[in-house]
């Protein structure tokens, strides 16, 4: 079992994906670890949508082929969509900020957790950025007005050896004092 900075270091985004379906247990534990994510107040701004139905996915693959990229997505055999829920802060909080004021960092901190469970079980992903939100939200029968969070590919890799990661040196981001 990896320790957490193992795991960290070898999660990466997944461009090759193998042949091989991902076992619906698998993707339920991803979303579990992400639903036990902290978040400000507990407010837990999230819910999630889990694509494995085999005719589906392929369509959800070309919403985010826009622009020519990621075409390598077609090899992924399963997508999570997160989307962005409205926030209940404690009453205190409400009265001086937006109920989505902590909201993008809680659902960053989901995401993590579910990539990293994902890579736990053996699993690669990818969080896609760009994606045509309309056509997946048709295709989802999402409503048009929920935001969006995070589109993740998700499928064993092809090729399971960690690359070499390309990082800031830790001396260039941190200061004690």
């Amino acid at each position: 079992m990896k320790d957490f900075l193992e795991l960290a270091a070898a999660r990466q985004s997944c461009r090759n994906f193998a042949d091989r379906p991902v076992e619906h247990d698998k993707l339920v534990k991803c979303v579990e670890a992400a639903r036990l994510a902290p978040s400000a107040c507990n407010s837990q701004p999230w819910s999630f949508v889990v694509v494995e139905d085999p005719l589906v996915v392929p369509e959800v693959a070309k919403t985010s082929q826009v622009l020519g990229i990621n075409e390598y997505v077609s090899g992924a055999r399963a997508f999570i969509v997160l989307l962005e829920e409205h926030a209940v802060l404690m009453p205190r909080l409400r009265a001086f900020l937006d109920s989505q004021y902590f909201a993008k960092g809680d659902l960053g901190g989901a995401l993590l957790s579910l990539c990293l469970e994902a890579e736990s079980l053996g699993l690669g992903t990818c969080i896609l950025g760009l994606y045509d939100r309309e056509k997946l939200s048709a295709l989802l029968n999402i409503p048009l007005e929920t935001r969006f969070a995070g589109l993740v590919a998700v499928g064993y890799p092809a090729d399971p050896k960690t690359r070499e990661k390309t990082r800031k040196p830790l001396e260039s981001l941190i200061r004690f004092v």
